[in-house]
C-alpha cells in the first residue's frame, strides 16, 4: 500500500504542470522557476527544522551537481510546458529513465543486459513517433526543451542515487535543490524586468507551482522509502495519465492517435527499463 504514495505524487506533479501551464500566460519561465524553488525552499527549511536535521551537508559537491542539473532540467521542462500540450511535455520529461540507462552503461561503465538496451531502443522509437509528424513548426523548440529536460534530469537522478547511498536525508537533498533553483531563477526573473505585485489569482498559481511540486517530492520520497521500488517507479508514469486528463478537461487537448500510441510506447519502455535494470546481471570479469 505504501507504493500508492507514488500515485499521490504523480497527481501532485500533474497539478504542478497545470499551474505552470496556467502561469505561463502571466510569468516568464525564469519567474516560474524562481517561485518553484523559493516556495519549496521555505517548505523544506520548515520540515528540516521540525525534524531537527541540520541544513549543512557533508556532501556539498554531490548536492551542487544534483541541484544544478536538476534546475537546468526544470527550466527546460517549464519552457516545454508553456508551448506543448500538457501530456506531450510531461511524456518527454519522463524519458529520463531511458537516458539514465544509457548513462549507466556508457558513462559509469555499469554492466547492463540486452533486455535493457532493447527497452531503451523501444522508448526512443516512441520519442521519434511522438515528435514526427504531429508537432507544428512553432512547437519544435518546446519539444527539444522537453527532451532536453529528460536528458539532463537523468544526471540529477544519478546524483540522487549517490546521495542516497551516502546516507543523505531526502528532505535535505530537496532543500539544496530548492536553494539552487531559487538562486538560478532569481537573476533570470530580474533580468526580464517582469517581477511585479501579484494579484490573488497569480499568487494562487505560484503557490500551486511551488506547493504542489514540494509536496509531490515528499510523497515520492515516501513511496521509494517505504514501498517497493519497482512498483513505485512504474506508478510514476501515472503522471502522464493525469496530465492527459487535465489537458483534455482544461484545454481541450485531443492528441492524434499517433501521439497516443507514442506515449503508450514510451510508458511501456520506461516500465521495461525499470524491470530490466533491477534484474541481477553477471559480475564483471577482472582484467
Amino acid at each position: 500500500m505504501q507504493s500508492l504514495w507514488m500515485i499521490v505524487a504523480s497527481l501532485l506533479f500533474a497539478c504542478m504542470g497545470v499551474c505552470v501551464k496556467l502561469g505561463s500566460a502571466y510569468f516568464t519561465t525564469g519567474e516560474l522557476v524562481f517561485y518553484r524553488g523559493f516556495v519549496g525552499l521555505l517548505m523544506m527549511a520548515l520540515l528540516l527544522r521540525l525534524q531537527g536535521t541540520p541544513y549543512a551537508t557533508p556532501h556539498w559537491r554531490l548536492q551542487l551537481s544534483r541541484g544544478v542539473s536538476g534546475t537546468i532540467a526544470l527550466m527546460c521542462y517549464f519552457f516545454a510546458l508553456a508551448i506543448l500540450p500538457l501530456a506531450t511535455a510531461v511524456t518527454l520529461n519522463y524519458t529520463s529513465p531511458l537516458f539514465v540507462a544509457v548513462l549507466l552503461a556508457w558513462w559509469l561503465r555499469e554492466r547492463v543486459g540486452k533486455s535493457l538496451f532493447a527497452a531503451v531502443g523501444l522508448g526512443f522509437i516512441g520519442v521519434i513517433l511522438l515528435l514526427q509528424p504531429t508537432l507544428q513548426p512553432e512547437q519544435w523548440a518546446g519539444a527539444l526543451a522537453g527532451l532536453g529536460s529528460g536528458l539532463i534530469a537523468s544526471l540529477a537522478y544519478i546524483n540522487v542515487r549517490e546521495l542516497g547511498r551516502a546516507g543523505e536525508p531526502e528532505a535535505r537533498t530537496v532543500l539544496w535543490f530548492s536553494l539552487i533553483t531559487t538562486a538560478f531563477g532569481l537573476p533570470w526573473a530580474l533580468s526580464s524586468g517582469s517581477l511585479h505585485a501579484l494579484s490573488a489569482q497569480e499568487a494562487a498559481i505560484l503557490l500551486g507551482v511551488g506547493g504542489f511540486g514540494g509536496c509531490a517530492q515528499l510523497a515520492m520520497t515516501r513511496a521509494y522509502r517505504y514501498g517497493k521500488t519497482i512498483v513505485s517507479a512504474n506508478l510514476a508514469y501515472t503522471t502522464v495519465i493525469f496530465s492527459s486528463l487535465f489537458g483534455v478537461g482544461l484545454w481541450d487537448e485531443h492528441l492524434p492517435w499517433t501521439s497516443v500510441l507514442a506515449i503508450l510506447i514510451i510508458i511501456a519502455s520506461g516500465v521495461l527499463v525499470s524491470i530490466a535494470s533491477r534484474k541481477p546481471t553477471p559480475a564483471l570479469e577482472s582484467d
